[in-house]
């Protein structure tokens, strides 16, 4: 590793003269091969881009990607390549282009990164971002507008940039746990790039890196709470899912993974000692307290079977490491939780009828709540910043796709304790 974990390339660009306004250039479309930069062109009749100011402010704009954990040079490098007038007109559309969207969106794609991942991403039309800001002589607010303004992302921008100043003062030789300490910074500014900048005013949202849960309502954290999630293995996957209803006294049917490998080889007995019952060829556990899922279910709107819910195993929420169950989200206080979400939608009394029953019974939400899973392994609590460890061995990956060196990636050990989901 150099000086630095992300080097940055004082790129002294070459200055035209000719200070005219753009023209229609010979060769351009020709030059183009990226699909966003003739969409560019297209939305200004083919001409070029590009005076020398314009390459200035676009040098110095993109000088501050080590704020955001980017590595400057790599958008650059085209412009330094480029052997005609056209071609670097076409080159430094792509380099703004590139970096626009690696501060919109993320340098990164999830979904490539992961098997599981449809939590809402931006996609602004930078094109036209693009030609507006360079019609009105404002390209460098565009582009620090691009990236998250939130505090808890200025934040870890700040610690990263401090963190990277001190692996260059180390001069070839920083201390392991610096490097670790810049490297998961730049993973997890990265993930909040890909993330909505205006999220729904109420939502949840389940960090999964560090096994907590947030209800926002109204745009302010209204509570906070430990969950239990998937242990390595049967990691809780990246989602935005919906929660539609309350179920109270729930059922639990057994997924056919589970029934092979866990209860099947336990034969009839086990079943009669956990209220368990064979029905339509499914293996169902009965309501009640000693059910998998306790007493309450949120019940998620997905294809993955994820959902959030209670659960008999109390204890497991005093653990520092609670990455214990086969990928569904079990709450501490579940029931509280459910009585304040009923509380908040105009169904408290419904769900204290279904609750008193003891036998299944659904009540609907009038206003489903978007529930957001997401994997962060650094995060803000109270101001201060905390490094949780990376459980599932994710942040390799986006820690290679941004052009960091490989590592080995840690592999966890399975630690389920019971046979809830």
């Amino acid at each position: 590793m150099a000086a630095a974990l992300i080097a940055l390339t004082g790129c002294g660009q070459q200055q035209q003269q000719n200070q005219a306004a753009p023209a229609a250039a010979p060769g351009l479309r020709e030059t183009v091969r990226d699909a966003r930069v003739a969409h560019f062109y297209e939305g200004r009749g083919w001409r070029t881009a590009w005076t020398p100011a314009g390459e200035a402010a676009l040098t110095a704009a993109i000088g501050e990607a080590e704020r955001h954990a980017l590595d400057g040079g790599a958008f650059l490098a085209p412009v330094r390549a480029a052997q005609t007038p056209a071609a670097r007109d076409a080159a430094l559309s792509l380099a703004a282009l590139s970096y626009a969207e690696a501060l919109a969106r993320g340098r990164t794609n999830p979904a490539r990164l992961h098997e599981v991942y449809t939590v809402p991403r931006p996609d602004p039309d930078l094109a036209a971002g693009l030609n507006d800001a360079l019609r009105r002589d404002e390209l460098a607010g565009w582009l620090r507008g691009l990236a998250p303004q939130d505090d808890e992302y200025r934040l870890l921008s700040q610690a990263y940039v401090e963190a990277n100043g001190q692996v260059a003062q180390a001069h070839g030789h920083p201390p392991a746990a610096l490097l670790d300490r810049a490297r998961a910074l730049a993973v997890n500014l990265e993930r909040r790039r890909w993330l909505e900048r205006e999220p729904p005013a109420t939502r949840i949202d389940v960090n999964t890196g560090a096994a907590t849960l947030a209800y926002v309502r109204d745009g302010k954290v209204a509570e906070t709470r430990r969950v239990v999630v998937g242990e390595p293995g049967h990691e809780t996957p990246e989602l935005a899912s919906p929660l539609y209803r309350l179920a109270a006294n729930p059922t639990w049917t057994v997924p056919r993974s589970i029934e092979e490998r866990e209860i099947a080889p336990k034969g009839e007995a086990y079943l009669r000692r956990n209220d368990m019952e064979r029905r339509d060829g499914w293996i169902v556990q009965r309501s009640g307290p000693r059910n998998s899922l306790g007493l309450v279910k949120f019940d998620l709107r997905n294809d993955q079977e994820i959902y959030l819910h209670d659960t008999p195993a109390k204890g497991l929420f005093a653990r520092a490491d609670r990455h214990a169950s086969h990928g569904c989200v079990r709450v501490a206080d579940a029931l509280g939780f459910a009585a304040m979400i009923a509380g908040d939608q105009g169904v408290a009394d419904q769900w204290r009828d279904a609750l008193a029953t003891g036998e299944e019974g659904f009540v609907p939400l009038p206003r489903p709540i978007p529930v957001r899973l997401l994997y962060h392994t650094v995060f803000v609590d109270r101001g201060r910043i905390v490094f949780a460890p990376d459980v599932y061995g994710w942040d390799e990956g986006v820690a290679e796709a941004l052009g960091l060196p490989r590592r080995p990636r840690p592999a966890a050990a399975a630690q389920s304790r019971d046979l809830g989901p």
